[in-house]
């Protein structure tokens, strides 16, 4: 059985790092309420590093990447690939056993959700949500459930 996670009002890189560290101990994770994810910081700031990342490979004339996400989900994830040895076979294989959500789905309505206290946004007083830079990066998804 998977492991619960609500993202609600957590700091993205706490999270990450915790998760990560789970993965590669063997859990499978899985994670609701992506877009709800906090990022600590400056708005214009955190909107200029995220926007950034997506047009980098577009400034080089033959460039085809990298390719960085725009919605939240893919975003949280790709966080936690920064935090896995992602090029090695174990990397590869945690990350295969995390999965990550725009909201809360049908079938984990019911479950019990795990939370992260260390990762509180309660100490922030500049912080923007996860899907709130999404929508500002052109994320086209919406919560579908």
């Amino acid at each position: 059985m998977a492991v619960v996670f609500n993202a609600d009002g957590l700091v993205l890189g706490r999270l990450s790092s915790h998760i990560a560290k789970r993965l590669r101990q063997g859990e499978e994770i899985v994670v609701i309420n992506a877009d709800k994810a906090v990022v600590s910081g400056r708005r214009a700031q955190l909107l200029e590093f995220y926007k950034h990342r997506m047009t980098r490979g577009e400034s080089q004339s033959k460039a085809k990447g990298p390719n960085y996400p725009r919605t939240s989900d893919q975003i949280l994830k790709r966080t936690v690939r920064g935090m896995v040895e992602y090029k090695k076979p174990s990397g590869r294989a945690a990350l295969k056993r995390l999965t990550v959500y725009i909201g809360v789905p049908k079938e984990y309505k019911a479950s019990k959700y795990e939370t992260f206290e260390e990762a509180r946004k309660s100490h922030l007083e500049k912080y923007l949500l996860l899907g709130d830079i999404s929508k500002e990066m052109g994320s086209k998804r919406e919560l579908k459930l």
